[in-house]
């Protein structure tokens, strides 16, 4: 659902930047207590950081694999459940931020006047509605791991279409060409729900593989575990809280190699066989006509430009270094994006407990 230049006119481009750049600003400073580490895993802060990153190259990996949905018709992951879930709200809204911007400078997927509203679309949206039905619903759901998958499934699912009637809310208030906005919102919403199948169950497995493994690393299990019940004078009562078995001697070095390993996999093989059909915008906005006003991309020329590298003729191997260069790229940027969110963490808790000096 990457949004070209020229679908949406300049003032309303201009306001989706700012929306996206206020979303920025207020996640930051929320990235840093999320990224401060675990009091209940122990995880801190300089491994939470890395994590982060991992997430988002994931994310990056994961977006080159378009699946049918329909005849003709593609879709990809938006990933703003996941990284919520993941990572936290704040922290997630960072990571697509981060992979959005790699894209339009890098691979010229998105455009550069129109990162406002990819940010606000494909990150803020995903994230407010995913993360607020997922927290809903484990509210109202047994305090068990699977309902962990379960929840995340749901909110993936309704997340993409959400996005999708934001998108057309955006593009009735400032596109470039006069459609039927009904039409279009049906359009948009009946094919991004197909879209969001595949969205809640690529979610639904990436979050029960690390909650199988390390449910401590995943922001959206904290809190989650049953108290124990003993049985006196035959009624039931919670037994006193046991203090957390300590894991900070556990690395998150496997499973971050082990995520890395798998975007890069997926990146520079897999996505070889992604399918090529548009995906949903893209498909709308053809049969539409909202893109008649599209304008070419400023990143056109870059040697990275629509996820190959220039002059190398093979597909399958420039597509392929092209994925790999990719998530080098966004693990490197993201980590130390989120690293520098908790250096000044650390910054501001070190000025707080600074004892003044006696006058």
């Amino acid at each position: 659902m990457h949004v070209p230049d020229g679908f949406i006119n300049a003032p309303v481009s201009v306001a989706a930047g700012v929306v996206a750049a206020g979303a920025v600003a207020v996640s930051l400073r929320g990235a840093r207590r999320e990224l401060g580490g675990s009091p209940v895993a122990l995880i801190g802060a300089e491994r939470t950081a890395p994590l982060a990153g991992l997430v988002a190259a994931f994310i990056f990996a994961v977006q080159m694999l378009n699946f049918p949905v329909a005849a003709g018709t593609s879709g990809h992951l938006l990933g703003g459940a996941l990284a919520a879930i993941l990572v936290g709200p704040y922290t997630g809204v960072l990571c697509i931020a981060v992979v959005l911007l790699m894209q339009g400078v890098l691979f010229a997927d998105g455009g550069l006047t129109a990162l406002g509203v990819n940010i606000t679309v494909m990150g803020v949206v995903t994230v407010l509605v995913a993360y607020g039905l997922f927290r809903g619903l484990l509210a109202v759901l047994p305090r068990k791991r699977r309902s962990i998958t379960v929840a995340s499934f749901v909110a993936a699912l309704i997340s993409v279409p959400a996005a999708a009637a934001a998108f057309t809310l955006i593009y009735a208030i400032g596109g470039t060409t006069e459609v039927p906005i009904g039409k279009v919102l049906t359009a948009m919403v009946g094919v991004h729900v197909l879209i969001g199948i595949g969205e809640a169950v690529i979610t639904m497995l990436t979050v029960g593989a690390v909650i199988a493994v390390r449910p401590d690393l995943v922001h959206g299990a904290r809190g989650l575990s049953t108290p124990l019940k003993l049985r006196v004078g035959g009624e039931l009562v919670d037994a006193e809280p046991v203090a957390p078995e300590p894991v900070a001697a556990r690395s998150p070095r496997t499973v971050w190699l082990a995520g890395l390993a798998t975007a890069v996999v997926l990146a520079g093989f897999v996505s070889f066989y992604a399918s090529a059909s548009p995906d949903g915008l893209e498909k709308v906005a053809a049969d539409k006509g909202i893109d008649k006003k599209v304008e070419e991309h400023a990143a056109a020329d870059s040697p990275l430009a629509d996820y190959g590298v220039a002059d190398v003729s093979n597909a399958r191997i420039s597509g392929g270094l092209a994925g790999v260069i990719g998530v080098g790229s966004t693990v490197v940027v993201g980590s130390g994006i989120f690293y520098v969110v908790v250096r000044r963490r650390r910054a501001t808790e070190s000025e707080a407990t600074r004892v003044p000096d006696s006058v």
